[in-house]
């Protein structure tokens, strides 16, 4: 999307907000013993105390037969992104890696964020996997300027990976957004300066990185949403919804 109006970004940021709440609300929520159904249950329920809707609930790719059955993304471990929060029976167990990924449509607008945490107490390991993420995040957030390029991005989001020695997958991106859930640009996690489509003013993208601690390698799991990883290694994702300004990059999903 193009947010050409005062009034478009006014709904974006005011989405975005909300979206950012509802979000550090779930994320609190995650301590070991908690189960993803609950979580569905109260994302459902602030969604609907704002009158607002949800943004994954429903929602089908090319591939898809049905909608996807959750409005919440609860994806643990090994599993990267996708897996439906209401769905997959996940009971949260001390030191699992937890993604929460949600997304909210707001007087017609849509945003899109994830974080990650650790339920308990974690390894080293997922400790790093984990701010290594947020870190690539950031630093592809920083390159979202005008007339930069989605490969800016990709390759700040990369030059992070390869400094922890992540694994990434290459099959998923960040994704425009705002009047659909995805839009053009894709927005991979990896790529050439100057390569890609270019950033221009009022552009609105999700900037994912998605992180592994071992190849990177996905496949679908037999529920036909969740992608876990072949080598069976914990993953990280976060995400941001970010308007591209004449000031540099706005992160819409903050508080």
């Amino acid at each position: 999307m193009i947010a050409r109006t005062q009034k478009d970004i006014d709904i974006l940021r005011e989405g975005g907000r909300r979206l950012a709440r509802h979000v550090r609300t779930l994320a609190g929520m995650v301590k070991p013993g908690i189960n993803s159904a609950e979580l569905e249950k109260k994302a459902r329920e602030m969604v609907a105390a704002d009158g607002d809707e949800m943004a994954f609930f429903g929602y089908r790719t090319k591939r898809d037969k049905h909608g996807f059955p959750s409005g919440l993304c609860v994806s643990v471990n090994d599993v990267i992104v996708h897996s439906p929060a209401g769905q997959n029976g996940a009971v949260i167990q001390e030191g699992d890696v937890v993604c929460v990924d949600f997304g909210i449509k707001h007087k017609g607008l849509f945003t899109d964020h994830a974080v990650t945490v650790i339920a308990g107490k974690g390894s080293p390991e997922d400790e790093e996997l984990v701010r290594g993420t947020f870190e690539a995040l950031e630093a592809g957030i920083a390159e979202a300027r005008i007339g930069n390029t989605t490969g800016d991005i990709g390759y700040a989001v990369e030059k992070v990976a390869e400094k922890y020695n992540f694994g990434f997958p290459r099959n998923l991106s960040g994704h425009g957004v705002g009047k659909a859930v995805h839009e053009e640009p894709h927005v991979p996690n990896f790529g050439e300066p100057g390569k890609g489509e270019k950033l221009v003013e009022g552009m609105v993208i999700a900037i994912e990185p998605m992180m592994t601690l071992g190849g990177g390698e996905l496949f679908i799991d037999e529920d036909g949403h969740s992608y876990r990883t072949k080598d069976g290694s914990r993953t990280a994702h976060a995400e941001h919804t970010v308007l591209i300004t004449k000031n540099g990059p706005e992160i819409l999903t903050k508080v």
